[in-house]
């Protein structure tokens, strides 16, 4: 059997070119680089190396060693993540989520739960979803999107929608309800790591100006202090500071009447998860807000 550390100081040696920069950048000596690359000739009984006197290079069995080496780590890497990842979800579940609304509802509801929960709360993309949930990495993941493979299901949980405060002076603050249009031109404090949402609204308000946070404190603050519009959702207020700023607040909370204003919220999983997700998957749904 092969080492893997011959393995990978033969990708190395392919990406740099020499033995000093391969041992420079393994943190190992030189002679130790050639004794190495030697027994892995021995050991495959093929000739990796052309060999002169001022320098060396691969052969071209050499570069194709080289190229599967690498894929082969790879793989030995995905192998270690995917067990141990699935080790961790026999003791507690896995969250993700490519927004940040459906968080809100987990954590009200995280002391009725039997099983512990591993939240992520850093936001993933849609398109990472298939790969989190096959390689066990996440048990869920809550995304705007209903996937239906051979290997992933979907649920639908509810739709978050959006509301704007205005200040109770604005002309527009007398209405039941507001359109993205009636909207132009405003600046608005948002927080940043909204997901799906910041796309939205950037594209129904183009000419708004959005004043990202990044951090929930420095939003609060700024909202409390300022006359600014800003956004929330009926997942909002399922947040202890949330509510208490809402209630505090003295803007006037108006709902969007634009479709793209209306989210579903999905939950994705491992088809083969259903029956041990579905009860959190149905408390889920069945306090989701209106």
């Amino acid at each position: 059997m092969l080492d893997n550390y011959l393995l990978t100081e033969l990708v190395t040696f392919a990406k740099t070119g020499t033995l000093a920069k391969t041992a420079a950048e393994l943190n190992v000596t030189q002679p130790t680089v050639t004794r190495g690359m030697q027994k892995l000739e021995a050991d495959l009984n093929v000739r990796l190396f052309e060999r002169q006197p001022n320098r060396i290079t691969l052969t071209a069995t050499g570069r194709l060693a080289a190229q599967q080496a690498e894929k082969l780590l790879a793989q030995q890497q995905t192998f270690v993540a995917q067990v141990q990842n699935f080790d961790r979800r026999q003791t507690r579940l896995q969250i993700e989520t490519t927004l940040p609304g459906p968080l809100l509802l987990v954590d009200r509801l995280k002391p009725q739960l039997s099983q512990p929960l591993q939240i992520d709360r850093s936001l993933i993309s849609n398109n990472a979803i298939i790969q989190h949930l096959e390689s066990y990495r996440a048990s869920l993941v809550f995304s705007n999107q209903e996937l239906l493979t051979s290997t992933v299901s979907s649920q639908f949980l509810g739709t978050e929608n959006l509301i704007v405060h205005l200040q109770k002076f604005m002309y527009q603050a007398n209405q039941t309800s507001i359109t993205f249009d009636e909207l132009h031109g405003l600046s608005f404090i948002v927080l940043d790591d909204i997901g799906s949402w910041k796309q939205i609204s950037q594209q129904a308000i183009p000419d708004a100006k959005f004043l990202y946070q990044q951090q929930q404190s420095a939003f609060q603050e700024i909202t409390a202090y300022s006359a600014f519009p800003f956004f929330s959702t009926n997942l909002s207020p399922l947040r202890p500071d949330n509510a208490a700023q809402l209630a505090d607040d003295d803007r006037v909370a108006i709902p969007i009447s634009d479709t793209s204003a209306h989210m579903p919220i999905y939950v994705n999983y491992l088809t083969s998860q259903r029956t041990t997700l579905q009860p959190l998957i149905t408390m889920l749904r069945e306090h989701w807000p209106n």
